[in-house]
């Protein structure tokens, strides 16, 4: 059924707006559109993705900080973000099994490589809320979906050719704290997504954030837009370790099925004989 909604958005995409490249002929707020249009034409992701997160991070003398960079191997369930994670050491050394939900704009790591860069940020939990749990199954299945094309959240500022590559500067209209894409780079014959600029936040001790500007590459697997690396930049004159970040999404792949026990912690010290590596 999830194959309708594709094909649906991929229609509006290419009917409704026309196959005309970005040459001036669509308006800017069209353009926009049709940038998102096809981003979301590959959507929903593939129903599980696993991948190897590389973490390097910056100490404020400029060297790497190493006690917080690492590698983290993730097997995902793309419908909620649930993930196992596990902790790669020197060699062949594991860490403990972990239940992670890779978001951003959160005080997690970013991701997975196959998040919607066009969905808003979440609202941010309060002071002692919990986090929230597992899904209990899976979602139901979409039969449908309806696209407004001609809406975004953003105004257009500007547009510029660039080689092979159309360049977009965006302003959101509303919700800044949410909506947070400023600068979008397309294949300017396909409108295929290349590269964005993006607001994030670093969470620190004492409930203390600064703003964080994501430059996100993209990718693609089987066919699919993926995340590939993010170079972050903190601001607010922050000038302590991490203030210059870099993740890597590197060994990507779409499994068909991953065990269900896999995203539920609660079950991790049964099946921990049989932990992935």
């Amino acid at each position: 059924m999830q194959i309708f909604r594709t094909a649906l958005v991929a229609i509006l995409a290419a009917g409704i707006l026309g196959a005309t490249p970005a040459t001036g002929t669509l308006s800017p707020q069209k353009t926009l559109a049709r940038i998102r249009a096809v981003f979301r034409s590959h959507r929903p992701p593939a129903p599980y993705v696993t991948y190897t997160l590389v973490r390097a991070q910056q100490a404020a003398n400029g060297y790497p900080d190493y006690p917080n960079s690492y590698t983290y191997h993730l097997w995902c369930r793309t419908s909620d973000n649930a993930c196992l994670g596990r902790k790669v050491f020197r060699e062949d050394a594991r860490g403990p099994l972990e239940f992670l939900q890779p978001v951003f704009n959160e005080d997690v790591d970013p991701g997975p490589p196959t998040a919607d860069l066009f969905q808003k940020a979440r609202v941010r939990r309060q002071a002692g809320e919990p986090s929230p749990t597992p899904a209990p199954s899976p979602p139901l299945a979409v039969i449908g979906s309806v696209t407004a094309l001609g809406e975004t959240e953003y105004n257009v500022t500007s547009m510029a050719i660039e080689g092979e590559l159309l360049h977009v500067s965006v302003v959101p209209r509303r919700d800044v704290d949410r909506n947070r894409l400023r600068e979008i780079w397309v294949d300017k014959h396909t409108y295929e997504l290349k590269k964005i600029v993006a607001t994030d936040k670093l969470f620190v001790l004492h409930d203390k954030v600064y703003p964080v500007a994501f430059t996100i590459t993209m990718g693609e697997h089987r066919g699919r837009p993926v995340v590939t690396d993010i170079h972050g930049v903190v601001g607010g004159g922050y000038d302590d370790d991490g203030a210059i970040v870099d993740y890597h999404f590197e060994n990507i792949i779409f499994p068909v099925s991953l065990p269900s026990w896999y995203f539920n912690p609660r079950d991790y010290a049964t099946y921990a004989s049989q932990s992935p590596e």
